[in-house]
């Protein structure tokens, strides 16, 4: 059965790689064989020297996705150092709090440009190189607030809302050039992202007793779902949103 969980051989952009989340499951898949292009506005060296550590290939690939500028230039820097693109993982996001009626024009932008019109057109530019290919595999980041409307974070829950439903679009489109596309929607994982909250003592005590795990997640929690959905044990997946929340949606 691990044969079909193997990545060796494959090539990984993982986007968002320095930190949290992305650093998490780009460890995961070189755990699994994967080589990797790790991408960040600051360099992913951290991540790049635990991958080599690993035994892969691994190389930093600077980029601020804040706009789609860099967006052809990370999949043709990834194919020119590590040879190929198999997987793409579109983990890069930001997240802006306010109340809805003092929501600034800025904050909605900044949020929806990274969060989901770049995880677009990387998308597009991943996908017309795995067209050629035949194969391929884009897990998009999703969230909770993919399902809920939450409160505060009204550009977020707008753009994952989009990551869920891209997410499908590009499984109906793709799924017949042989590229799986899904994604994975984090329950409440302890990153800088989500410092605010664990910050916050009753805020944090909330979410802790709505958890039927009973804690935060861990960036290494949702390791084994990107190794799932980027290995062939996923090949008839497709369009899936798949939550690792310990249970917050079943709650």
């Amino acid at each position: 059965m691990t044969k079909i969980f193997d990545l060796t051989g494959k090539v990984a952009i993982v986007t968002g790689a320095n930190t949290g989340i992305g650093q998490g499951i780009a460890l995961a898949l070189a755990q699994a064989g994967a080589s990797i292009a790790a991408v960040g506005r600051s360099a992913a060296t951290e991540t790049v020297e635990k991958a080599r550590a690993l035994g892969v290939n691994a190389e930093i690939v600077s980029a601020d996705l804040s706009t789609v500028e860099p967006v052809g230039r990370i999949v043709d820097e990834t194919v020119d150092k590590l040879g190929g693109l198999d997987i793409l993982v579109n983990n890069a996001g930001i997240i802006r709090r306010n109340d809805s009626l003092d929501f600034s024009e800025e904050d909605w932008d900044a949020v929806i440009d990274t969060n989901l019109k770049s995880t677009f057109f990387l998308c597009q530019a991943a996908g017309r190189h795995m067209v050629k290919n035949g194969r391929g595999k884009i897990i998009n980041i999703a969230s909770m607030l993919s399902f809920q409307g939450g409160i505060r974070v009204p550009s977020y829950t707008a753009s994952k809302s989009g990551v869920a439903g891209l997410t499908k679009l590009l499984a109906c489109e793709w799924a017949s050039k042989g590229i799986n596309v899904n994604a994975i929607a984090p329950g409440y994982i302890a990153t800088n992202n989500t410092t605010a909250l664990q910050a916050d003592e009753t805020r944090n005590r909330q979410i802790v007793e709505r958890i039927p795990a009973g804690r935060w997640g861990d960036p290494g929690d949702l390791g084994g779902a990107a190794v799932f959905l980027a290995s062939s044990a996923s090949d008839y997946v497709q369009g899936h949103v798949l939550a690792v929340d310990g249970g917050w949606l079943a709650r």
